[in-house]
């Protein structure tokens, strides 16, 4: 049967039905085929402009593989002796922590607030990506900040290998490095990274230093709503300041704990508790700190001089100091008691500064830039008349000055001058006046005062330092380099240089020793002149005193502090020698061979004195002074240790009821043993016998030497117990006379004497060591020669097995001009000296 045929309205004949399906289904087919041929075609498209963008972008851009060295900058920190905190030294603060050691909770707060596709996404989240366009398109003109879509990897890839410019290269090259990011490194990696690196405000680098300064606390310990804010801070640090926008840094903390909660990372009853937490900072009190500036200081100097500072300040470095922190307390006491007893004696020179009393007083009180390492509180002047002042203190409490606690503050004249004492509180402070105060317990007569009372108080204009250090080892246990660090960072320990007076002369009374000499030698104590070459003149030193005593031992000479004996030693012995001792010693270095160098008038520091005198009671071995013990660099391995010594066999060695091992001491020995000793027992007679008798009255073996420049511009003391050695200097930092009675053993002694009494205080009395060779024998303290034991005066000296005591007239050491000499020296008496 032939299929019936379609005809047009015109009449024309149209396809039959079978022709028609075939038609339509060629249709379709070139429909589909042409839509294949388009999606091909922009797939094409698409990959040769994604192979382009890698090809285009991809070339310069950093070696990403360098992240695998990596090493981010981590604070320094210097520690005392018994491991508390010093100083931190850092620009970027962070403290580095493993992957391992990072608490779950920190972490998915960071993935919950950051990334949660972290640990499935190839190094960018495309549906995140198309989220974020979407967003931003729908709030378009709205002021919506746009959102980004940056994976935890691209910020790494950012941060470490690109800038913050906002452009479409730097997107594509930031998803670029990203996929090789995550092709060179595992995720715990590249989080590791980016947790210890990101910058999260406060100066804070990394979420282990962001823990301590926010919240101080350790990582293991912050709540659910701290690691919350911690996630939440990253976005934008300085909009969520915790403070000046609580607000906005709440909001935000409180979504990131609702998308923990919907990440599941925190139950709904937990994220409820956290939401209620205030957001709040606390202060760093977990750190256990001790202040000791002039120390640190010292010690950050002699950082950046051994690794400079771009490792002091990045490197990781854990220095463990010597500082002993009770030691330290005493000095800083010892030093500011002492300056400030001796300006007591030169009467009142003002207040601090003024101001006008209003209602706000005590705010206007507590604003003032004043100094807040002094031991006094700061107080202003209410009220005054003839018998009382009434003060008021920045708490808003309130003391009084009554007239019975101002004896000392006369009017301050020129040159070391006092007015009479006043006779009315006004003409010593005025309403306004600012001052220190310190509570009185007695008035300036010894009569009790009423509770509440306070005398005045103000800041020494002389200035002064302290050191104590191991004289076995060298190491400083104390140092105070000037009474206020905030008034002053000058460091009179190690950097003044001044005159050491006649603490210089045991050095020379050494030499002689040395020499054969022994300490009940006799040297001739009269006057002296020596032409002391062209354009000089002649020189004519005196004692103290100003009197001549005739031949003298050598023990009476230093005990004394006799100038002219010193003298005479030094011509006999040779200035040559004197200076060879001095640099010996570490003393000064090319002393000029002047004679009256031999009388102290080099210039060296208050440490190299200190070091040199602890060289003397340890038996004459050298030491270095040290302020570090050693040092760790950031993966704990020693870069420095002050004690080179080795002990190859103290491994794996149990010493347990054994005694301890014998470390070889390879120092070298600058003189002799039993010389040493000579010279200790002749310092410990200075203390017991003479300059430094005021230190007698301590109930312990001391010994040591004052020192006083020409015109009393310096005071030194100089001493030592058979285990501490410790120096005092004192003086104005410009070289001014400290008064006409004043000397060491005015000065400077009283704060030796203050800081080895507190020291030493319940410690046991431990002779001097004699060495193996001394021999003691008893004789005449005065003339050297043989005694015996119940005789007056006696004394028990050290002798050297070739030396005994004198047993009749013995030879003199003399020196000068002789007859003329003497007639010339009588005329110079007027002319001062150094004793």
């Amino acid at each position: 049967m032939t299929e019936p045929t379609l005809k047009s309205g015109d009449g024309r004949i149209m396809a039959a039905p079978s022709q028609l399906k075939k038609k339509k289904k060629t249709t379709w087919l070139m429909v589909l085929a042409t839509l294949f041929g388009l999606l091909f075609l922009c797939a094409f498209v698409g990959g040769a402009g994604v192979i382009y963008v890698f090809y285009h972008f991809g070339k310069g851009l950093p070696d990403h593989t360098q992240l695998a060295a990596y090493e981010p900058e981590i604070t320094s920190r210097v520690h005392v002796g018994d491991g508390r905190l010093l100083q931190e030294y850092a620009r970027e603060r962070r403290i580095f922590v493993p992957i391992e050691a990072m608490p779950d909770l920190v972490i998915k707060a960071f993935l919950s607030a950051e990334d949660k596709n972290f640990y499935r996404h190839p190094g960018i989240d495309l549906p995140s990506i198309v989220r974020a366009v979407v967003t931003n398109v729908q709030n378009l003109g709205s002021g919506r900040r746009p959102i980004g879509a940056s994976t935890i990897t691209q910020q790494v890839a950012r941060y470490f290998l690109l800038s913050n410019e906002v452009s479409l290269e730097r997107k594509a090259k930031e998803a670029i490095l990203s996929f090789r990011i995550e092709k060179a490194f595992s995720k715990d990696a590249i989080l590791e990274l980016y947790l210890n690196e990101i910058y999260l405000g406060n100066r804070a680098y990394g979420v282990a230093a962001a823990a301590q300064i926010y919240f101080d606390k350790s990582l293991n310990d912050l709540t659910v709503a701290e690691a919350a804010y911690l996630a939440a801070v990253p976005k934008a640090p300085s909009r969520y300041h915790p403070v000046r926008h609580h607000d906005r840094a709440k909001a935000r903390r409180d979504w990131v704990i609702g998308r923990m909660t919907e990440d599941q990372v925190i139950t709904r009853q937990r994220a409820m508790t956290a939401l209620k937490q205030p957001l709040q900072m606390a202060e760093r009190r977990s750190v256990d700190s001790y202040q000791a500036d002039y120390f640190a200081e010292e010690v950050r100097r002699d950082l950046v001089e051994m690794f400079g500072e771009e490792k002091l300040y990045h490197g990781g470095l854990m220095v463990r100091t010597t500082l002993e922190p009770r030691l330290q307390e005493i000095a800083d006491h010892a030093l500011q008691q002492g300056l400030h007893a001796y300006d007591l004696r030169y009467g009142w020179r003002g207040p601090l500064s003024t101001m006008t009393l209003t209602e706000n007083w005590a705010e206007d009180l507590a604003r003032l830039d004043l100094p807040t390492d002094v031991p006094w509180q700061r107080a202003v002047v209410l009220s005054a008349d003839d018998r009382l002042a009434e003060i008021g203190f920045s708490d808003k409490t309130k003391g009084r000055v009554p007239i019975n606690v101002l004896a000392w503050a006369r009017k301050a004249l020129p040159r070391r001058a006092v007015g009479p004492p006043p006779a009315r509180v006004t003409e010593v402070i005025t309403p306004g006046d600012v001052v220190f105060v310190a509570p009185l317990t007695s008035d300036s007569f010894g009569e009790p005062v009423p509770d509440g009372t306070f005398g005045l108080r103000q800041i020494p204009e002389i200035n002064g330092a302290l050191m104590a250090l191991d004289p076995h080892t060298g190491r400083v246990l104390a140092m105070s380099g000037g009474f206020s660090f905030d008034l002053s960072k000058f460091n009179r320990a190690t950097q003044a240089k001044r005159q050491p007076g006649s603490s210089f002369k045991p050095f020379i009374y050494l030499a002689a020793l040395d020499a054969g000499y022994a300490p009940t030698t006799l040297v001739l104590d009269a006057p002296f002149v020596i032409d002391q070459g062209a354009g000089l003149g002649k020189w004519k030193p005196a004692n103290y005193t100003r009197r001549f005593y005739g031949p003298s031992t050598m023990r009476l000479g230093i005990e004394k502090s006799r100038n002219l004996m010193t003298v005479r030693l030094a011509q006999t012995l040779g200035m040559e020698k004197v200076v060879e001792y001095a640099d010996r010693f570490h003393l000064i270095k090319d002393l000029p061979q002047h004679l009256s160098m031999s009388l102290g008038a080099g210039e060296t520091t208050l440490m190299q004195m200190t070091a040199a005198y602890g060289m003397l009671v340890n038996g004459g071995k050298e030491i270095t002074p040290s302020l570090i013990d050693y040092i760790q660099d950031r993966h704990g391995e020693v870069i420095f240790r002050h004690d080179q010594r080795r002990c190859h066999r103290c491994q794996g060695v149990d010493y347990l009821g054994k005694p301890p091992p014998d470390i070889p001491d390879n120092r070298a020995q600058l003189t002799d043993p039993l010389s040493a000793y000579q010279m200790v027992s002749m310092l410990h007679g200075a203390v017991e016998r003479g300059s430094g008798r005021r230190i007698s009255v301590l109930d312990y073996h001391l010994a040591g030497k004052t020192g006083t420049t020409n015109k009393s511009r310096d005071a030194w003391f100089i001493g030592f117990s058979p285990d501490l050695v410790v120096g005092i200097f004192t003086g104005f930092d410009t070289p001014t006379p400290l008064g006409r009675e004043e000397s060491g053993s005015s000065v400077a002694a009283p704060i030796f004497k203050t800081f080895m009494e507190q020291a030493l205080a319940g410690t046991k009395d431990v002779p001097f060591r004699v060495p193996n060779g001394i021999r003691l024998r008893w004789v005449d303290g005065q003339k050297g020669v043989a005694a015996k034991s119940t005789d007056p005066g006696a004394i028990l000296e050290a002798f050297k097995p070739e030396q005994s005591p004198q047993t009749g007239t013995a030879s003199v050491i003399e020196g000068g001009y002789g007859a003329t000499g003497v007639a010339e020296a009588g005329q110079a008496l007027g002319d001062g000296g150094v004793y």
